[in-house]
């Protein structure tokens, strides 16, 4: 006795080892998972979180070039950041080094004596800018910089780089004649191409005249030969302020009248006309500064009380261009200065008369910096190539120089979520297009319909799913014979272990097509399947009773089986003398021509239905074992209380196994809304917000798969694609947490039937 004692005593201690030992790897368990996911979160965050950093001026000093004189017209950057360009009212160019201040070159120009009456700087990134003189002549001048490497190595073992500045003529050495009368110009504006260059002057009379000069190469000889003409254009009345030339030559833009601008299409250079004059500026308010964008396309104004606004050309319904608002600023707390673009984005520098300093992404709608530099206005301000340096010259003080820390303006609440007008749309639109094969693009990041495309893909996904799946369960786990149960279940289970690449495969290479050619058939065949059954079950009823209980309890499913085959034969069957006799032989084509709308044949309806095959197995397995768990004493007591069968499911079964369903439904939803290759290869990957069934669509995960590879690393791109698979992240912490929530809440509800 005492022996069997002292054996059982020792079974339990065992046991409660083993029981102490499992608590712990589970614990363990459990808690390494919480670990990985907020380790994930955390770097996911980690590379996002800089996309919305606000923008720094850092190492802000003086800089002092030895020997400068004159005041400063024109500051310029090479890509290097290594030598800068200063041009003054004296006609001298000067390259001096940016770390000293140090000249390295300092060029007279030939302006053969003419008196400089006016300046002007064409796009930064052509490197070129122009003297007006009191002769009425012009001198176009550009900087090139010349790289070498020597084999000497500096500090890190890298090949010496030489980079050698040169001034170049694009018109010639000689100042070009622009006004044959001699009158002095006082307004001016260049833009230079490569082969052709362009130029709009005002003259002291009032007249403004265009310039469109050309540089024509003979393929056989090699002769270059130079071709000029001056063409006038029709008179404004008022005060002309400044000239804007587009960086194509195809627009003039003139702030005339202190709050007016009038647009002059000059594709033509033989025939310009006056298109529009705008008011820009409120009245009592005077525009002070304007600048063309990269690119050439948006106008920047700033007035004297600070206010800063984008416009540009918009086509109307006839085509017709307007210009138009398109967005304000935050305003500057003083009178706008100066405003100097960068070279290749939309960011845009604005100063004030208080020496204030602000920095903005026109097409995020964004103030990244705001900072004061002194008390002195500035009067020239430029970027380098990259961003990465700013020169500012001060009217009353030194050249200042500073390093910009903005590596991510484009990116803002308003560009991702809201809608943007960009540049060449008639309207706000969310646009997400990352790339494209011009160097000039602006990256179009909205994430707007890439989310809407995620939610419409699990939608229709779940459309098809959430009925097949939770019905087909609680038939199987409640009607069903155990034995056809015991094929039917694991049947639907191993549906999960078909690769969801092998779906979007036969998705869009062969279902696609199929649905194409027969829309009309299969669209019948969706209404026609439930109507079928309602009738096959009334006929059911109708049936002798002798010839029904032939059919054991629980496999008259088997017997919709050659149902639904005959209906789905029949609609096909139907569908072409549908098409002949309704759509003209093709519904698809109907839907396009006839009811104007959008028709993809990798559309919504192929990515449901591929879709919601692979995310059955999941709603239907867990959906099942719900129902089937629900305990037998109370089916039976319901059932004995003289509850029917169907009673017993709606009233005991479905309410006890309401939780399992309900994580079954969010389970799927998960699955659904982090699907890629189906998605990948099932629609058309178009970016677009469209709720039709007819279109196609692009996800967050499958926009991910495709352009991760052609990001490059630390880029906004790249970023963005973070972004991305944070928001999807967010979104299944989200659901999953809610459909715990509810599962309990569930549970603790029926927990006492």
């Amino acid at each position: 006795m005492d022996h069997d004692i002292s054996k059982a005593g020792g079974y339990t201690g065992w046991r409660m080892t083993k029981d102490r030992l499992f608590r712990s790897v589970m614990t363990f368990g459990g808690l390494s998972v919480l670990i990985a996911i907020s380790l994930i979160f955390f770097y996911l965050a980690s590379v996002v979180v800089p996309l919305f950093m606000p923008a720094q001026l850092e190492r802000v000093r003086p800089l002092e070039i030895h020997g400068a004189s004159g005041q400063t017209l024109h500051l310029a950057v090479e890509e290097q950041a290594r030598i800068a360009l200063r041009a003054d009212d004296r006609g001298e160019v000067a390259f001096f080094a940016l770390d000293s201040g140090q000249v390295l070159k300092r060029e007279p120009l030939p302006l053969e004596a003419g008196g400089i009456s006016a300046f002007a700087a064409g796009d930064p990134a052509r490197r070129v800018f122009a003297y007006g003189l009191d002769d009425g002549r012009m001198l176009m001048v550009g900087a090139e910089y010349g790289v070498e490497f020597r084999d000497t190595a500096d500090v890190l073992g890298k090949p010496e780089r030489i980079i050698t500045p040169t001034l170049v003529y694009p018109m010639g050495k000689a100042p070009v004649q622009v006004d044959v009368q001699g009158r002095a110009l006082r307004q001016l504006s260049v833009q230079h191409d490569g082969e052709r260059s362009a130029a709009a002057a005002l003259t002291a009379d009032g007249r403004i005249l265009l310039l469109d000069h050309s540089v024509r190469t003979n393929p056989i000889t090699g002769e270059s030969r130079q071709e000029s003409t001056v063409s006038p254009l029709p008179p404004l009345p008022g005060e002309v302020g400044q000239l804007l030339l587009s960086v194509w030559q195809n627009d003039l833009y003139v702030v005339h009248d202190g709050r007016f601008v009038s647009h002059y299409d000059i594709a033509d250079k033989q025939a310009p006309r006056l298109t529009q004059t705008v008011a820009v500026a409120p009245e009592g308010e005077t525009v002070t500064a304007a600048a063309l964008l990269s690119g050439g396309i948006s106008l920047i104004l700033g007035t004297d009380r600070g206010n800063l606004s984008q416009w540009f050309l918009v086509r109307d319904e006839d085509n017709v261009k307007h210009l138009t608002a398109i967005r304000g600023f935050e305003p500057m707390p003083g009178p706008v200065r100066t405003i100097a673009p960068e070279h290749y984005r939309k960011v845009f520098l604005a100063t004030s008369a208080r020496g204030d300093v602000n920095l903005y992404h026109a097409t995020a709608h964004r103030q990244l910096l705001s900072r004061s530099l002194g008390s002195s206005a500035m009067n020239v301000a430029a970027f380098a190539p990259r961003a990465d340096v700013l020169l500012v010259q001060q009217e009353q003080g030194p050249l200042l120089t500073a390093a910009v820390l903005n590596d991510f303006p484009e990116v803002s609440f308003h560009s991702l979520w809201e809608k943007v007008w960009y540049e060449g749309y008639p309207e706000p639109e969310h646009v997400w297009q990352s790339s494209a094969a011009v160097s000039d693009f602006e990256p179009k990041l909205s994430l707007a319909p890439l989310t809407f495309g995620t939610l419409k893909a699990a939608f229709y996904a779940m459309l098809l799913a959430v009925p097949l799946a939770v019905m087909g369960a609680i038939f199987t786990a409640y009607f069903m014979s155990p034995r056809m149960r015991g094929l039917v279940k694991p049947s639907i289970e191993i549906m999960e272990a078909l690769p969801t690449v092998i779906l979007g495969f036969l998705a869009g290479l062969w279902l696609a097509p199929v649905i194409d050619r027969n829309l009309a058939g299969v669209l019948l065949a969706i209404l026609m399947l439930p109507i079928s059954f309602v009738i096959t079950a009334f006929l059911w009823d109708l049936l002798p009773r002798a010839l029904v209980e032939r059919v054991r309890p629980g496999w008259q499913a088997a017997l919709l089986i050659p149902v639904v085959i005959a209906v789905i034969y029949v609609a096909l069957q139907l569908g072409k003398p549908i098409d002949i006799a309704f759509f003209d032989g093709s519904m698809a084509r109907w839907i396009e021509n006839d009811l104007g709308w959008s028709y993809e044949q990798r559309n919504s309806l192929v990515v449901g239905i591929a879709m919601g095959f692979a995310v059955i197995p999941y709603v239907f397995s867990i959906s099942e074992d719900a129902v089937f768990s629900v305990p037998k004493h109370l089916t039976s007591g319901s059932l004995a209380l003289g509850a029917t069968p169907w009673q017993t499911l709606f009233y005991v079964v479905l309410l006890m196994a309401s939780p399992g369903i309900f994580s079954a439904i969010m389970v799927g939803m998960g699955r659904a809304v982090g699907e890629t290759m189906i998605v990948l290869m099932a629609t058309g990957n178009t970016a677009i917000i469209d709720l039709s069934i007819f279109t196609g669509f692009r996800t967050l995960s499958a926009n991910i798969g495709v352009e991760m590879r052609e990001a490059a690393v630390g880029g906004t791109h790249y970023r963005l694609l973070f972004l991305s698979a944070l928001v999807l992240f967010a979104f299944t912490f989200v659901v999953n947490t809610v459909a715990e929530l509810v599962r309990h809440r569930l549970r603790e509800r029926y927990k006492s039937l």
